[in-house]
C-alpha cells in the first residue's frame, strides 16, 4: 500500500487585533471606522460581508500578504491603504506592531453610491487593492480618523459625506457635473432648507436631502456648496445652533431638552458646537439673556 503524505496544517493564527476607538456609538449608519492596534505576527480575516479599506498608521513595517490567491511582500508605510473587498479572506504577517485605521462600507452603501454615478457595474466594482497611495483619498480618511477620535463628533452627516467621497475615490471616477447646472434652482434650495429646518431634531441623510432635490448624492453635494457656500453638514450645524439659540433664549426649555430638539446627541454636544460658532455656552448665552431682560426694570427704579 501506497504511503499518504500529509497535508501541512496551515500555521497558527498568533497576532492579535484591538480596537482602541469605534464607531459604533456614533450613529454611523451603512458604513463604520475604527483604530486598530494591531500585533507582530500571522493574522487571518475571514471573508467579510462588507467592503474595508485599512490604512496604515505610524512607522513602517514589513507585511507578507495572501489575498485573492495572490501574494505580497511590501513595506508597509504610513498612509498606505488597502482595500478588501466584500467576501474576500486572506491573511498576512507583520514583521511588527503597528496601527491601522480601518473603514468599512456596506454593500447597499456602496451599491447606493453607484448607481447615483450612473456608472455600468463592470466599471464600479471594488477590487483588492495593496499599499495604495492616493494623497486625496489620505486627506479624506484622516479627516474621518479626526472626527472618530474627537471629543464632540459633528453631525453624523459630515461623516457620510467623507465615506461617500472615498467611494468615488475608490471606484475611480468623479461625479461629472460640467454639464449640468452649477448651482440648486431657486425653488429646489427653498425646499431642500424647508426640509432641513422642519426635520432638525431627526438624523438626517444625505440620500434623503439629495431626495428631496431629484439628484444624486454627489451631484447634489457638489451644487448644496455652490449654492448655500458650506458643505451640507456644516450647514445642517450652522442652522441647529441658530434654533438652539432661539430655544435658550425663549428659556421654557432645558438645555438637554433643546439638544434633544435640536438634533445634538447631547447636552456637551450642542454646548461644544455653540461655543465653536458662536463663542459662548449656553449657560452664557442664558446668562446674557437674563441680565437683558433685567434691564429695563433696574432703569425704570431709579427713575
Amino acid at each position: 500500500m501506497n504511503a499518504v503524505t500529509p497535508i501541512p496544517a496551515p500555521a497558527p493564527h498568533s497576532g492579535s487585533r484591538i480596537a482602541v476607538r469605534t464607531s459604533r456609538a456614533l450613529g454611523w449608519q451603512g458604513f463604520g471606522a475604527e483604530l486598530v492596534n494591531v500585533s507582530a505576527g500571522l493574522h487571518r480575516m475571514a471573508a467579510f460581508v462588507h467592503h474595508r479599506v485599512g490604512v496604515h498608521v505610524g512607522a513602517p513595517v514589513t507585511a507578507r500578504c495572501l489575498c485573492d490567491a495572490r501574494r505580497h511582500t511590501r513595506i508597509q508605510a504610513h498612509g498606505d491603504v488597502d482595500v478588501i473587498p466584500a467576501g474576500v479572506e486572506g491573511q498576512w504577517n507583520d514583521d511588527a506592531a503597528c496601527t491601522i485605521f480601518s473603514v468599512w462600507f456596506t454593500e447597499d452603501f456602496a451599491r447606493r453610491t453607484v448607481e447615483q454615478l450612473a456608472l455600468k457595474s463592470a466599471d464600479a466594482q471594488l477590487r483588492p487593492r495593496f499599499q495604495m497611495r492616493d494623497p486625496r483619498f489620505q486627506h479624506l480618511a484622516w479627516a474621518l480618523r479626526a472626527e472618530l477620535e474627537a471629543d464632540d463628533a459633528s453631525d453624523p452627516l459630515y461623516a457620510e459625506s467623507l465615506c461617500t467621497a472615498m467611494l468615488v475615490r475608490l471606484i475611480g471616477v468623479e461625479p461629472n457635473v460640467s454639464n449640468r447646472r452649477r448651482t440648486l434652482a431657486p425653488r429646489t434650495a427653498a425646499r431642500v432648507i424647508e426640509f432641513i429646518d422642519a426635520h432638525l431634531d431627526q438624523r438626517l441623510t444625505l440620500d434623503e436631502l439629495a431626495m428631496q432635490a431629484q439628484l444624486s448624492v454627489p451631484h447634489f453635494k457638489a451644487l448644496f456648496r455652490d449654492t448655500l457656500g458650506v458643505p451640507v453638514h456644516q450647514y445642517v450645524v450652522q442652522r441647529r445652533v441658530e434654533r438652539a439659540r432661539t430655544l435658550l433664549l425663549q428659556g421654557r426649555l432645558s438645555a438637554s431638552q433643546i439638544a434633544l430638539e435640536t438634533g445634538f446627541a447631547h447636552q456637551s454636544h450642542m454646548a461644544h458646537w455653540m461655543s465653536r460658532l458662536l463663542g459662548a455656552t449656553p449657560r452664557e448665552l442664558r446668562g446674557a439673556a437674563r441680565d437683558d431682560a433685567a434691564t429695563p426694570g433696574q432703569q425704570k427704579t431709579l427713575r
